[in-house]
């Protein structure tokens, strides 16, 4: 058994064994088929009396495959079909939704949504996006998000197998299995409404996952769980099964034989995969829900150091196959690159049509959340991979997991469990288990001292690790 860190396989994502991608869609419905339905919602709604209105049909399948011990477990097929219809009258607002696509049941749905609106309070900033806020239907980009892949249940359980293979061949300490999967899944929606927006595409995303569990005799049964997954919209681009295996095995079995630390304060350096969740933080506490109902720390912080003056937020949604990619939001909104940070000062926050009006701003063509975002330092080098980070770390905590949702957005208040490691003098000096680190938002993204180069995409959020200066850390 050893304590040093394994390395994520990166490499392997350029070279997968997966299948290629199938030309063929595998939907039931046709875009056309959608823009007809669309139109005949909104249609329906300006003969009811409606003011504006707005229709978004959608379509969803997929496989999942789950296997555990050598064993097949499941085998899911899912495919989910919508039609969401929003009615205005006045500042008053209704929606309803079905999954029946027959003329009669969208127009049913129509003045089902007609007559919520009918009936509900007016709100004064109700309504849809300014027209001149909305991506002309010449602009939409192809961003390249869409790959379906030929997979069958048997190629999926074939590649689940080898998966968790090759995490029990990394090492006989490998006993156990939560199960391996393999996921395909696409869909596809248009979408329009009566101030002029026409537009909708198809995506995908595809994952193969892993979880082992490694046990070290002699010291009670102990049992330690780790667990890794590539995730790409191309299945051409995942990683192999054999490395995601291996990967997640070499996890677990580096977090044996696992120690309790003493309560303390130290810096405390954050995964890549965790790190995303600190921006994750970051985005949460300036978005428009948030900031109107003043429900966040970060309230009135335009203009103002929530960083170092190193740290940069960029957000592009433009990324071609980017996981938080969009040609616009979802209103319809154009959408472009911009700095959300600079130099540690908010330069911008997340809003929709409805928020910004609340706020007296404009929209930043974030309904329905961020695009890819990646945060960065101006004092990282092209050196700074995780030894290099643990060695600026020094003597502190290494976190790898954390478990809870122990965050308050209203006060910045960070509480949650963790495990790692120990290290001293830049090294990993052993595993730890069963602690607590805490602290506040506000003072953490404030504390980051260092960004690694070993950037990690987890969603739509891109960072390396992050070393913050220092934590509670409350142990045995």
């Amino acid at each position: 058994m050893t304590t040093a860190r394994p390395r994520a396989p990166r490499a392997a994502a350029s070279a997968s064994a997966t299948p290629a991608a199938a030309p063929a869609s595998g939907f039931a419905y046709t875009r056309e088929f959608f823009e007809g339905l669309v139109d005949h919602a909104l249609a329906h709604a300006r003969k009811l009396g409606a003011t504006d209105a707005g229709a978004d049909a959608s379509e969803g399948c997929g496989l999942s495959v789950n296997v555990r011990k050598g064993e097949l477990e499941t085998v899911e097929r899912n495919r989910d079909k919508s039609l969401g219809v929003t009615v205005y009258v006045g500042k008053k607002r209704g929606n309803a939704s079905t999954s029946d696509f027959s003329p009669a049941a969208v127009e049913r749905t129509v003045q089902a949504a007609y007559d919520i609106a009918r009936f509900t309070a007016e709100d004064p900033v109700a309504g849809l996006p300014d027209e001149a806020d909305i991506a002309p239907e010449d602009s939409h980009r192809d961003l390249q998000l869409f790959h379906p892949w030929a997979i069958d249940s048997d190629e999926a359980a074939r590649l689940a197998l080898e998966c968790e293979a090759a995490a029990f061949g990394t090492h006989r300490r490998i006993t156990n299995s939560e199960g391996a999967g393999v996921s395909a899944q696409q869909s596809h929606f248009f979408s329009a409404h009566t101030h002029g927006f026409r537009g909708g595409y198809a995506s995908s995303r595809h994952t193969i996952s892993v979880a082992p569990i490694a046990s070290l005799p002699g010291r009670h049964g102990e049992m330690q769980r780790d667990a890794w997954y590539s995730s790409m919209r191309d299945a051409r681009e995942l990683a192999s099964p054999e490395a995601v295996g291996r990967y997640a095995a070499e996890r677990a079995l580096s977090r044996l034989g696992s120690r309790k630390i003493s309560t303390r304060e130290c810096p405390v350096l954050f995964e890549s995969p965790l790190a995303a969740g600190l921006l994750g933080g970051f985005v949460q506490a300036v978005s428009g829900g948030a900031l109107y109902r003043k429900s966040t720390f970060l309230a009135d912080s335009l203009g103002k150091a929530v960083f170092p003056q190193h740290i940069e937020v960029n957000e592009d949604p433009f990324i071609i196959g980017g996981k938080g990619s969009s040609p616009f939001d979802d209103e319809g909104v154009r959408v472009a690159p911009r700095k959300v940070v600079h130099e540690g000062v908010v330069q911008g926050y997340f809003l929709s049509t409805y928020s910004a009006r609340k706020l007296g701003m404009k929209t930043t063509g974030n309904a329905g959340g961020s695009h890819n975002l990646t945060l960065s330092s101006r004092l990282t080098r092209a050196g700074d991979d995780l030894d290099a980070m643990l060695k600026k770390l020094g003597t502190g905590l290494f976190v790898i997991e954390l478990m809870g949702q122990g965050v308050n957005y209203v006060t910045g208040d960070y509480s949650r469990g963790a495990s790692g490691f120990w290290v001293e003098n830049g090294q990993i000096a052993y595993p730890v288990h069963e602690i607590t680190i805490a602290g506040n938002l506000r003072d953490m993204l404030l504390g980051i001292e260092a960004v690694g180069a070993d950037a990690y995409t987890y969603g739509a959020k891109t960072v390396g690790s992050v070393l913050v200066n220092r934590m509670k850390v409350a142990g045995s």
